[in-house]
């Protein structure tokens, strides 16, 4: 059994950032859904993201087939949106100062597509990296290896286990995601290169998710800095 190193108070408050920086997250997914949803029903649609509300809400305040009474109520989805996003930024700030004041924290954050929050999410829940006697082992922990199904002496590798944390395994997926959506042609490693001629994008994702984890417990190890790879 692999027992978890007992976080120090300090540490423990900390993560309570990320849990709740979270939640606001998640409330900012479901009032921006809303709003979306209700100017539908009267034929008033945006893109999805963050930065379509504004303009949303403009072309509310602007068509005249929209009542009075739905104007309203989308309002105050939207004021609740405003507030939310107040806190969200405060939360944020604090964690950008826990990262700067955190050597590993600034280590991890230069590894392409960790940045500050996955920096400050690694170094909390993984106090102990030495812990592991292996990345590989690591990256299991984390849940982003693949799941044995071999029997009768065959072995058969399934999809990635999703055993472990998931808010480190989806820091690591959007990361990797992130990672291959700005790579451009000559400028990527020669291994994600490669992977991506063979691979789908999805797949190359998780493969890419995948060895960010190694490379991470490399790190949180040996306290060396990231090299990049050389361009193919």
């Amino acid at each position: 059994m692999r027992f978890v190193p007992i976080k120090t108070i300090e540490q423990q408050a900390a993560l309570t950032m990320l849990g709740v920086r979270d939640l606001l997250v998640k409330q900012r997914t479901a009032l921006i859904n809303a709003i979306r949803g209700h100017a539908a029903e009267f034929g008033v649609t945006m893109p999805k993201g963050p930065k379509q509300v504004r303009e949303l809400r403009r072309r509310l305040a602007t068509e005249d087939g929209v009542p009075e009474l739905a104007r309203e109520m989308i309002d105050m989805l939207a004021s609740q949106l405003d507030s939310l996003e107040i806190r969200r930024k405060a939360i944020e700030t604090r964690l950008m100062t826990w990262h700067r004041q955190d050597q590993t924290s600034q280590c991890l954050a230069t590894v392409p597509g960790i940045g500050p929050i996955g920096g400050v999410s690694f170094t909390l829940k993984v106090p102990d990296a030495k812990a592991f006697r292996s990345g590989r082992h690591f990256a299991a922990w984390v849940g982003i290896t693949p799941r044995e199904d071999s029997t009768a002496g065959r072995q058969q590798l399934g999809g990635i286990s999703r055993a472990g944390d998931e808010d480190l395994r989806r820091l690591l997926v959007l990361g990797a995601t992130a990672v291959i959506r700005t790579a451009k042609s000559g400028r990527s490693s020669p291994w994600l290169s490669r992977l991506l001629a063979r691979k789908s994008k999805k797949v190359a994702a998780v493969a890419l998710a995948n060895k960010m984890a190694r490379v991470i417990w490399a790190m949180m190890v040996s306290g060396e800095t990231y090299r990049h790879p050389k361009a193919a």
